[in-house]
């Protein structure tokens, strides 16, 4: 029941929303709400960040639907299911919030996504189960695309092997994509998260195929950095499971009041004015004076300056800032950035 309400508030909340509208992205919330869809060629996962690999997944899906004349499907769930199946640890980091997935679905021309509710009672099926009643019988699936070594239904009992089985039975194709690789590494969202942790976010943004970004809301602050001249917009309401960087000061790009901004996010507990192991997210924002509190804001590193460190006095930190200015709009000239 819970699930089903986070659901449902999210569903109010987002239909009507112009992120729906991108392309031809049609969204459903619930089983129910899918359409007949013609030749569904469909894929599974979180899709967390929609990164190069995924957007490798989602390239031979328009193909495959091109060449039989169908639609492509992209099958998820929101909330994420360990959110459900373990509230109370789940210790889930996710490199895009909902809102962002659907946008990045929409720009990669997913036609169909499918947003299911996931419940306890939802999670007692089978892999076999999920996929008759599900994927054959509700969806009608006619290709399924899955990504290298995707596992899926309870106790993630569902692999390659078992669909091969079951699209024999069911009379429908399976598709494995392999793995993309960048170099000698692996594209996969485990790496990227672990990527941008660590403050490597060149590294991160080049397997998103992106910029990586965060969202949240503007709060009031102490205003340290304004008597330091470098006002800060604190930044608050992050969700729960976004995965940022431990800590840090990274050159941005911003988007608020319908603008883009340039500036520089200090991520951290800030040793030189408090000893409050508080950890903040603070972004000053070049030559921008606006009062901007209550406003959401979009962030997107583009790389990183240097560490957290602590000062002596605040006419030390005043200096270092100069010079993380200069080092931040020289990143921004130089570097690609996509929002």
């Amino acid at each position: 029941m819970f699930s089903l309400q986070i659901n449902e508030r999210f569903s109010n909340r987002h239909k009507g929303n112009e992120l729906l509208k991108l392309r031809k992205l049609k969204v459903y919330y619930s089983l129910e709400e899918v359409p007949k869809i013609k030749n569904p060629v469909l894929t599974l996962g979180t899709f967390d960040g929609v990164h190069l690999g995924h957007q490798k997944i989602i390239q031979y899906l328009k193909e495959s639907a091109k060449k039989r004349e169908g639609e492509t499907v992209l099958f998820t769930f929101h909330p994420h299911p360990r959110m459900v199946l373990h509230p109370k640890d789940h210790n889930l980091e996710l490199i895009q919030g909902i809102e962002k997935r659907i946008q990045r679905l929409g720009e990669e021309g997913i036609d169909h996504l499918v947003l299911v509710p996931f419940t306890l009672e939802f999670a007692k099926q089978s892999a076999t189960e999920f996929v008759r009643n599900i994927l054959v019988n509700k969806l009608g699936v006619s290709l399924l695309t899955i990504g290298y070594n995707h596992h899926f239904g309870k106790n993630r009992e569902g692999d390659l092997k078992l669909l091969r089985v079951l699209a024999n039975t069911y009379n429908f194709e399976v598709q494995e994509i392999e793995a993309l690789r960048i170099g000698e590494r692996g594209v996969s969202s485990t790496k990227i998260r672990e990527s941008i942790k660590n403050g490597e976010i060149t590294k991160a943004n080049e397997a998103l195929g992106s910029t990586f970004c965060f969202s949240g809301e503007v709060e009031e602050g102490d205003k340290i950095g304004t008597s330091i001249g470098y006002p800060t917009a604190n930044i608050g309401k992050i969700e729960e499971t976004q995965v940022l960087p431990e800590s840090g000061v990274f050159a941005v790009k911003v988007k608020i009041l319908d603008q883009l901004l340039s500036g520089m996010l200090n991520i951290g507990y800030r040793p030189t004015v408090s000893n409050k192991k508080v950890k903040k997210v603070e972004v000053h924002l070049f030559d921008f004076n606006e009062q901007i509190y209550g406003s959401k804001i979009e962030v997107f590193l583009v790389n990183k300056i240097r560490d957290e460190q602590v000062f002596e006095s605040l006419d030390k930190l005043k200096e270092q800032l100069k010079q993380d200015e200069i080092d931040s709009k020289h990143i921004l000239d130089l570097s690609p950035f996509r929002v």
